[in-house]
């Protein structure tokens, strides 16, 4: 007696479906992967934001308040090696003092582990004329601090 052994026949597009149904998965849980660490990092930088512009506006209150003392205090050590207190007094003061400030943006960044802001201030000084500057904060151990060009 002879036995014809039946061959199972696969559907045509059977394998193709099954790979199109993985790459579909793979790509949809990449997707939600990059969606959620854009998410963490944006909020992140928006944490950020509030502390590094109280540095910047607390540096100035105390600059345009004429307590040169208590703005030094709040410039990083780096710059503090830069500027001695009088030095740094007297430059508060030239050409004009601080009147007023405004701050109009904040932007935050990281350079080698270490997180930075560029806090945007229009100055308006006792003079009446109004200057654009940009005040580098670092966040240290100690928080945020004014660490740079602070005029």
């Amino acid at each position: 007696m002879a036995y014809e052994v039946a061959r199972s026949q696969a559907r045509p597009g059977r394998g193709l479906r099954r790979a199109l149904l993985v790459v579909g998965v793979t790509l949809f849980v990449c997707c939600v992967g990059a969606a959620g660490l854009g998410a963490w990092n944006y909020q992140s930088i928006r944490l950020a934001q509030g502390p590094a512009k109280k540095a910047a506006e607390t540096f100035l209150s105390a600059v345009s308040s004429g307590d040169h003392e208590a703005a030094y205090g709040r410039l990083c050590p780096a710059t503090r090696e830069q500027w001695s207190l009088p030095r740094f007094a007297l430059r508060a003061q030239t050409p004009s003092a601080i009147a007023r400030y405004a701050v109009e943006d904040v932007k935050i960044s990281s350079k080698d582990g270490q997180q930075r802001a560029t806090v945007s201030v229009a100055l308006t000084r006792q003079s009446g004329t109004v200057d654009q500057h940009e005040v580098p904060v670092v966040k240290g151990d100690d928080g945020w601090r004014v660490c740079g060009n602070p005029f």
